[in-house]
């Protein structure tokens, strides 16, 4: 069965398909399959006993996802995942193996034999959001007391476009159109090192306030690093050493997201004197915090309790319709029927 087969390593076969993704998928993308991945060569060395894909076959495969979904993996905390992350990982996995296949590391047909889970209606979204009214209160804050600082033009830059984590770092300098009567933002898809998520169809141009156009610019003329990136562009948003990361732009958020951050007392009774969370290192795990993509599903549901249409979400953001009422519009039953309340009262 193996004899048409070339031996290759678990370890080396990833690396081998993380670099062949280079050609055509964007880095968010290779960063999940590298985590997900991970996990799988771990089974492998510690588990599986595997050491050539080769010798991979349908009952391993089996074991890796009951492993792997009893949170088996070193980096996890040894309970079950969410349906939605084993989903993930074993949906990683088939890619994986598809492409194994093509270097003759496994046969053609195993990768369907992974199993993936049936997943609910409710499984399939994230339940992780911040609530709308939260967020106007920490922009305030850094408009007070950071203004234009790097974390005070991220957190605008989400919230006022509602822009991914990726296209914002995608800016240029050349990509703001700050003067004049209809200021606004450029999103251009420029592959491999500023990919946009749905490639060409994703670039858009979206208008700023004025307000908004004033900060960006105090940012550029004051604390932003005059430096350039690995391709020799001018970034928007940068660092020391050029443009700012994706982790960098999260902890942003997780740090803000905190309520004793901006003035507000802690909603879990803890002194922030000696809370934990209070430390950069666990910020991301206090009770509050939320992450970039949790602002911009808050400003979708502000949008859509204003009134503004769903068409006219939609291309701001660069998401269909579906995915906004599935993934983006975290409003209450209530808050809907409010909003066809108002449409049938006109």
């Amino acid at each position: 069965m193996n004899g048409d087969l070339v031996p290759i390593s678990p370890p080396e076969a990833r690396d081998l398909h993380l670099e062949a993704m280079k050609d055509d998928s964007a880095e968010w993308t290779r960063t999940s399959h590298r985590s997900h991945l991970r996990a799988f060569v771990e089974w492998c060395n510690e588990e599986g006993g595997i050491d050539n894909m080769n010798d991979l076959n349908g009952r391993d495969l089996y074991e890796f996802r009951v492993w792997r979904r009893n949170g088996g993996y070193s980096e996890g905390q040894n309970e079950e995942i969410a349906p939605k992350t084993l989903d993930s990982a074993l949906a990683t996995l088939r890619s994986f193996l598809r492409f194994c296949a093509q270097i003759e590391a496994v046969p053609e047909e195993l990768y369907e034999k992974v199993p993936l889970p049936s997943l609910s209606a409710s499984e399939e979204v994230s339940d992780s959001t911040i609530a709308p009214e939260r967020v106007p209160p920490i922009i305030d804050y850094l408009h007070q007391y950071q203004y234009a600082s790097r974390d005070h033009v991220v957190w605008i830059l989400i919230w006022h476009t509602g822009a991914r984590l990726g296209a914002v770092r995608a800016l240029d300098l050349q990509d703001c159109e700050l003067d004049g009567q209809k200021k606004g933002l450029n999103f251009v898809h420029r592959p491999p090192s500023t990919p946009l998520k749905n490639d060409e169809k994703g670039e858009r141009f979206n208008r700023i306030s004025d307000r908004v156009a004033s900060i960006l610019q105090s940012y550029i003329d004051g604390p932003r690093n005059q430096v350039r990136d690995d391709d020799n562009r001018a970034p928007l948003v940068t660092t020391q050493h050029g443009r700012v990361t994706a982790s960098c732009i999260r902890d942003s958020f997780y740090r803000w997201t905190r309520p004793c951050m901006v003035g507000i007392q802690c909603p879990h009774d803890e002194d922030p004197t000696y809370c934990d969370y209070t430390s950069f290192q666990k910020m991301s795990m206090c009770p509050s915090a939320r992450s970039p993509h949790d602002v911009r599903k808050a400003r979708v549901t502000k949008y859509r309790n204003d009134g503004v249409p769903r068409g006219v979400v939609s291309d701001r953001l660069d998401a269909s319709e579906q995915v906004l009422d599935k993934h983006y519009d975290r409003a209450s039953k209530r808050e809907k029927a409010d909003r066809r309340w108002r449409l049938l009262r006109e």
